[in-house]
């Protein structure tokens, strides 16, 4: 069963999804043009929220680290994609070395690398992970609830090159966001190619460049189907050097969640939307052990830092002050059940390869639904299904609206590529 939309099949959605199954040709073309000019992300995800008025991308990851949530007829399009990946890198390569999580006890997250690991077998490779983790010392086999297994490494370094005992490859794949900062052991590589590249991790990325590009490419796709960008873009504002368990920066803060509050209230009676507007406060890098609020107006941020304050335990720079992003908050209308829902697509290459849906039972439609307690429902296409179906009316076929998601998922990924291309340290710089 496919989570239903609760809204009705009318409105700025559903125009919007006629407005992208009209122009399927021109959208496809574009796309292809955007490829001949710029590098996609060797694999990424998106979390899209779809509030009946707009769907927007809330969240670009480019660690992806849930394919175990993708159905077996996906598999095909993910191997595929994975084949096209690897051609363009490294044509004659042999073996692939996944890096991945260090403390990998998430039974899901070993679940993931085995698919993985299944995904890039089938594409003709050889496969091997190899941890980083100082507390994997020797070869360690870990079974997972299905009974399956996956075995882990050490990674031995040596001097321009990473492999594992008997196992020296072509191609070393991260499945790590580099949140605590790029290992050394990850650098001057010169002889193997490491993908992503290290400056995709969150020790270089920032939220704010990502959709800085985001912006410029939902402005030129808005332009190709006639419509407002921003009915697929989250407005967003940046703070410096915020703390709240300290206090610090809480004047940038009240102000610019202040102005973008303003700037979606004007959207809202632009369009009639009735919904009472919110925003998102999160770390502009990785999370740093700060949650994701929900703010819904300036006021109620002084009583937030009184309760972070209370949970870091009044230590007094307990948590170093970090750089905000405030941003747009997107309803979601999308339900599965009774559980709220948001479409996650997962993208290879320039390829959509399927996508799931993470919902959440305890969570409202103005919440963040990545949290514990979350759930994943594969996509369920029928076999015959996967493409879009043009002539059927909005909002009534699943692989219309996925098609749409995806089409928000590659805009996001373009995005990405277009700020690995801004962050790249040994990109020439011209005046």
């Amino acid at each position: 069963m496919v989570p239903h939309l609760v809204t009705a099949l009318t409105g700025p959605i559903n125009e919007l999804e006629q407005r992208v199954l009209d122009s399927m040709p021109a959208i496809e073309r574009w796309f292809r043009l955007e490829w001949m000019e710029h590098t996609p992300p060797f694999y990424s995800s998106v979390d899209v929220r779809n509030a009946g008025f707009k769907l927007a991308p809330v969240d670009t990851n480019l660690f992806p680290n849930g394919w175990n949530h993708l159905t077996p007829e996906m598999l095909p399009l993910a191997v595929q994609a994975a084949m096209a990946a690897i051609e363009k890198i490294c044509p004659e390569a042999r073996n692939l070395l996944v890096i991945p999580e260090n403390n990998v006890a998430n039974t899901g997250y070993l679940a993931s690398l085995a698919q993985l690991q299944r995904i890039f077998h089938m594409a003709g490779l050889n496969v091997r992970l190899g941890s980083i983790d100082p507390a994997i010392k020797k070869t360690t086999v870990m079974t997972l609830p299905d009974g399956d297994s996956i075995t882990l490494e050490p990674v031995i370094r040596g001097k321009r090159r990473l492999g594992v005992k008997d196992f020296d490859p072509c191609t070393i794949l991260l499945n790590t966001d580099l949140s605590a900062g790029v290992p050394g052991i990850l650098e001057e590589i010169y002889e193997q190619y490491v993908l992503p590249p290290l400056h995709a991790g969150w020790t270089t990325r920032r939220k704010s460049t990502h959709f800085k590009c985001y912006e410029e490419v939902a402005k030129r796709m808005g332009k190709l189907l006639g419509i407002d960008p921003w009915l697929i873009n989250p407005l967003f504002e940046k703070c410096g050097e915020v703390n709240l368990a300290q206090g610090v920066g809480m004047e940038c803060l009240s102000s610019q969640v202040d102005v973008l509050l303003g700037k979606i209230r004007r959207k809202y009676k632009e369009y009639g939307i009735k919904e009472k507007p919110f925003v998102v406060v999160k770390t502009d890098n990785g999370t740093h052990g700060m949650g994701i609020l929900t703010v819904r107006d300036a006021k109620e941020l002084p009583a937030l830092s009184l309760n972070a304050k209370e949970q870091a335990g009044g230590a007094r720079g307990a948590q170093a002050p970090h750089d905000i992003l405030i941003q747009e908050g997107v309803l979601t209308k999308e339900r599965m059940n009774d559980a709220v829902a948001e479409p996650v697509v997962y993208m290879m290459d320039r390829y959509v390869v399927g996508g799931f849906y993470r919902i959440h039972a305890g969570r409202g439609i103005d919440e963040d639904l990545s949290a514990p307690g979350a759930d994943f429902v594969p996509l369920a296409f029928e076999h015959s299904t996967h493409l879009p179906q043009p002539g059927v009316r909005p909002g009534a076929s699943a692989p219309n609206r996925f098609y749409m998601y995806g089409v928000v998922g590659r805009l996001a990924m373009l995005a990405a590529s277009y700020e690995l291309e801004a962050t790249d340290p040994e990109a020439e710089v011209y005046d």
